[in-house]
């Protein structure tokens, strides 16, 4: 019995140990793996590259060496990279130069406005202590007045603009020992008869033959009035701004200020016609007609003028 119990031990015992090999075998341990897949990949190195490991600029030492197609699509990559660089360089100077077009527009807009505001307080200042504007000279004696033409029954109607007109200042007695005086009679009698576009060329005629004449102020207010009644509202702002800007100190300066907040009204500018007749208030203040006053009064009422 004992030698049969001993050869039964010995089975079990070899079972046992065939077994924890068998299930060794099936299931290797994680180092086991990973040295099983070095020699794999150290295999495939030495197949791929058989003079050797590839050189270290393409990696690490166990890195493989770039192939062609890795490289040109690198080099693909890195050209899309500089074109999108260079468009957003682009961009970045187009933006640079629109922010710089517009600080500089906005400079000029200030410059522009600080020497308009110091003009007008140069204009008050010399409104201020100007003396008065000198009266309609007396009739010379032994002069005749020449006679008016009489209107046309072609006349066309006046607009808005001339509403109850202020006197333009006609012909004086003056005029038959002044033919600067004839000059601006014959412009003044061709507006007050509905002719403006013939006004209008006499009135500059006689600016440029006489422009130190006394009437050269009345001229160029009565070129504005005529731009105004023959319904060109924009080029009448130019003219009367440009009468009152380079006179202030003529006689027909405040009716300028005037007639140029008429047409701005035209042009649908109520808040820039406020501005018209305040500047007139500021710079002329009583010394306006009261003709003129009464008008302008008006004037504010009907542009709402604070």
């Amino acid at each position: 019995m004992r030698p049969i119990t001993a050869l039964a031990a010995i089975a079990a015992v070899a079972t046992i140990s065939g077994s924890s090999a068998l299930a060794q075998r099936q299931a290797p341990t994680p180092e086991q793996r990973i040295q099983r897949l070095e020699r794999q990949v150290e295999e495939m190195q030495r197949r791929v590259f058989p003079k050797g490991k590839p050189a270290d600029t393409a990696g690490f030492s166990d890195d493989p060496a770039a192939t062609q197609s890795s490289v040109i699509s690198l080099d693909q990559r890195l050209n899309a990279l500089e074109r999108q660089i260079a468009d957003m360089l682009r961009q970045t100077e187009e933006n640079g130069n629109r922010l710089r077009n517009v600080e500089t527009g906005m400079n000029q807009l200030r410059t522009e406005q600080d020497q308009r505001i110091q003009a007008l307080e140069q204009r008050m200042s010399a409104a201020d202590t100007a003396a008065p504007a000198a009266t309609e000279a007396p009739p010379a004696e032994g002069a005749t007045p020449p006679k008016p033409k009489p209107k046309t029954s072609t006349q066309p109607p006046k607009t808005a603009s001339a509403e109850p007109a202020v006197s333009e200042g006609g012909p004086d007695t003056a005029a038959a020992t002044d033919p600067g005086e004839d000059a601006y009679t014959e412009g003044f009698h061709l507006w007050e008869a509905g002719n403006y576009d013939q006004a209008i060329s006499s009135l500059r005629a006689f600016v440029k033959a006489y422009p130190k004449h006394r009437r050269v102020s009345y001229a160029n207010n009565l070129i504005g009035r005529a731009l105004l009644d023959k319904g060109q509202p924009r080029q009448a702002a130019e003219a009367l701004l440009a009468n009152y800007r380079s006179n202030p100190g003529g006689e027909r300066a405040p009716d300028s200020l005037y007639y140029l907040g008429q047409a701005l009204m035209q042009l649908g500018q109520p808040t820039q016609a406020c501005k018209a007749y305040a500047e007139l208030d500021a710079v002329y203040g009583a010394k306006i007609r009261p003709d003129l006053g009464k008008l302008e009064s008006d004037a504010k009422a009907k542009a709402n003028c604070s």
